[in-house]
């Protein structure tokens, strides 16, 4: 008999509740998770929160998962095996021996969120300077639960008073009107305390945490309880850091400091500069961008993908079809503007109408440096876009210029220039002449710009019928609409780097499919 017999199978380590998903608010992805941890003789557990452990098989927690170090190569090749990818936090939350790890359960249209403990890291959530030496008993105290292994709640209980007194009974903590449980950790204190028994908590204190032992713990039971004094509470507070003294990360005086400095100085980030601290995936940041004519529903994804990942990545929305104006731009439209409300020049928004102008002024000229401003002001977007992405950020691109796309957000100069060329307006004032140097010049800067904006990471082309389009917008002009819509209906995708989704289908469909298709390709 060979080792592999002797691995349980799924039928033998989960009860048959677990196999039969009953509970509409569990999650597959979560489950499947779980299944095969337990299948895989995974040795971890959900090691905290576990009187709402529901709420992490439903996706609405976190999944805090101590996994053992001998575990942590086989614990990594299933996450990545289901689809899970690494995110980093932001360097004031990370963590030694603490992992992020994300995935997208289509089915729930959910994100889950694994944190993965290799170390119990514990403290002050702005600097958790302490850890406690004890994963091995306690993983080995730990069952499996219905959804997850869940340590020995006697375990749990003395984890839980540590970290409240770390969190909350400090000096720095109650100036910072932090001194107090939370409704939510009241509601976990009594949950595990109508669990333990008192004896066992005892021997636990004794054999694995003696420099703490049975009294000071008691102590800090009674500080965590409410009416006890500010001042006991501090002493309480202060007692127990001495004792776990070598257990720090860094020594008290460089801890108190580093929490004061960034409590203060993330007021000033999230007040003035809105600030989030938010996650980057370790594989890096990315272009996302999103094609599509009129009536595609372009807008309505962007903005649903932008919603959708910046609630937990480091996210930017750009719409490089239309891109902030320069001080360059605002000067030169601004005389254009003048001259249009003088009637000295015709400018149109449109590049048809502006060619059909009846004008005895040409608009060549400044329709020229028009769109010369307008690609200049593209490439400075992608620029901004391109830093963004290159520092781990995800960008959620509308209306990315795509060479094969003649008629929407890309160089027109040539075509215009060519037009202008038969004759029809070559006696206009401020047209450009047969063979003007100043023209052909205006022509390749407008296409140097664009020659400079490389294609993105990844890129999504919503297709929809021209015919559909015209519905969808029936407040605009249908030929345009048509038009625009039939270029992107007819192009060949097969030949570009586009992934094509058919935007004839519902909001929810298209966005659930570009989910999948986004998360699959980060």
């Amino acid at each position: 008999m060979t080792a592999v017999d002797f691995l349980p199978t799924i039928d033998q380590v989960l009860p048959n509740d677990l196999l039969q998903r009953e509970s509409t608010s569990l999650l597959s992805l979560v489950q499947d998770l779980c299944n095969t941890l337990a299948i895989e003789n995974i040795n971890y557990c959900h090691w905290k929160s576990n009187d709402v452990i529901e709420r992490s098989g439903s996706g609405e927690n976190d999944l805090d998962l101590l996994v053992s170090r001998a575990d942590v190569t086989r614990f990594t090749e299933i996450l990545y095996r289901m689809g899970f990818k690494q995110a980093k936090a932001a360097p004031e939350r990370e963590m030694p021996g603490v992992l992020d790890y994300y995935a997208y359960d289509e089915e729930a249209d959910k994100l889950i969120h694994v944190h993965a403990h290799y170390q119990l890291i514990l403290g002050n959530d702005m600097t958790k300077n302490y850890r406690l030496p004890i994963e091995k008993p306690y993983l080995e105290s730990s069952v499996q639960g219905d959804l997850f292994r869940i340590p020995a709640p006697d375990f749990e209980f003395i984890v839980f008073v540590i970290r409240m007194v770390l969190k909350h009974l400090t000096w720095d903590s109650i100036l910072a009107r932090q001194g107090t449980l939370k409704k939510a950790e009241r509601q976990e204190l009594r949950y595990l305390q109508d669990r333990i028994d008192q004896d066992r908590v005892n021997d636990i204190l004794k054999q694995h945490l003696p420099y703490v032992g049975v009294t000071l713990f008691d102590d800090c039971i009674r500080a965590l309880q409410p009416g006890s004094g500010i001042w006991s509470r501090v002493k309480i507070g202060q007692r127990l850091q001495a004792a776990l003294q070598a257990n720090v990360r860094r020594r008290m005086p460089s801890d108190v400091y580093l929490k004061l400095w960034r409590r203060a100085t993330l007021v000033v980030r999230r007040r003035v500069f809105k600030y989030s601290p938010k996650y980057r995936l370790a594989s890096g940041g990315a272009l996302i961008a999103i094609v599509g004519g009129d009536g595609a529903g372009k807008s309505t994804a962007v903005d649903a993908l932008n919603a959708w990942l910046s609630k937990y990545f480091v996210t930017t929305q750009v719409h490089m079809g239309k891109p902030t104006w320069s001080w360059t731009t605002k000067t030169v439209r601004g005389i254009l503007k003048i001259g249009n409300l003088l009637h000295l020049i015709p400018i149109d928004s449109s590049f048809q109408k502006t060619l059909n102008q009846k004008s005895p002024v040409s608009p060549g000229y400044p329709w020229l440096l028009r769109e010369v401003c307008r690609a200049r002001d593209r490439y400075k977007t992608y620029l901004k876009a391109r830093r963004f992405a290159a520092n781990g950020g995800l960008v959620i691109v509308d209306r990315f210029p795509v060479h094969q796309i003649k008629l929407m957000d890309g160089p027109q100069a040539r075509r215009f220039v060519s037009q202008l060329s038969d004759g029809t307006q070559a006696n206009l004032l401020l047209s450009p002449r047969q063979g003007s140097r100043l023209a052909q010049r205006l022509v390749n800067l407008e296409e140097s710009y664009y020659h400079q904006i490389t294609s993105p990471e990844l890129l999504f082309a919503l297709l929809v019928n021209p015919e559909i389009a015209v519905q969808r917008r029936a407040d605009e002009d249908a030929d345009t609409v048509r038009q625009r819509s039939t270029e992107i209906w007819t192009l060949n995708w097969e030949q570009t780097a586009a992934r094509v989704v058919d935007s004839s289908k519902s909001k929810e469909e298209v966005l659930t499919e570009l989910k999948a298709l986004i998360w699959s390709a980060l």
